[in-house]
């Protein structure tokens, strides 16, 4: 018994879950407000330097819930759903700091309707993204576990529309774009862009899987 009392459990694992989706959604926005304000140098730098601080925050987050883990024995959900979860999650950020990098690296000239459309539902998932994860730790309640899984199949139907705009943004690439610098240069961003979607919905799937263990 005494063992036991001595062995560290839990830590404030849902917390830093919170907290890293609070990063991924700053980072999400700030990236928005930089295609928005393209055209202006000055806004540009300083929504990439935000895009940066909140990339880094998400990063300490992840370093410490796998710090933690290595540390506690009893943790409140499985080990390899934790370790699964934030790493997924920090792919996000990791994402959306990449897509504001290399449109800085590619000297993109300008935003055209594709990449706004791109970045809204990027931004979409995010955001509901961060709704799902906040209500993992509150499971024991059926009605929250049924409010995530719907959060998710919205997430998965965020990600569709993604792909095909993505689609419809290539064709319309190839068949119109004569520079090919520029084909190059926009179908990077598109592919990143719609890869954000895409791991906002791997994430969904690792909390879809965790309802259906624990409901």
């Amino acid at each position: 018994m005494l063992f036991g009392k001595l062995l560290p459990r839990e830590g404030n694992f849902f917390e830093m879950f919170n907290q890293h989706a609070d990063k991924i959604v700053e980072a999400a926005r700030a990236f928005s407000q930089l295609v928005a304000n393209y055209n202006d140098p000055h806004l540009r730098e300083q929504y990439n330097r935000d895009v940066d601080t909140a990339e880094r925050a998400a990063d300490r987050v992840t370093h410490e819930v796998n710090r933690l883990l290595h540390k506690t024995f009893i943790t409140p959900i499985d080990r390899d759903q934790i370790h699964k979860l934030i790493n997924t999650m920090d792919d996000v950020a990791d994402l959306i700091q990449d897509s504001a990098e290399t449109m800085a690296l590619y000297d993109v000239r300008a935003v055209n309707e594709e990449i706004t459309r791109l970045t809204d539902l990027s931004v979409r998932c995010c955001d509901r993204l961060k709704e799902a994860v906040y209500m993992i730790g509150k499971l024991a309640d059926p009605a929250t576990a049924e409010a995530a899984l719907k959060t998710c199949e919205e997430i998965d139907k965020l990600e569709s529309d993604a792909d095909r705009v993505m689609r419809s943004a290539m064709s319309k690439l190839f068949r119109e774009e004569p520079d090919v610098r520029e084909v190059i240069k926009l179908k990077a961003i598109y592919e990143l862009l719609e890869t954000i979607t895409d791991k906002c919905e791997d994430v969904a799937n690792v909390i879809e899987g965790i309802i259906l263990e624990h409901s």
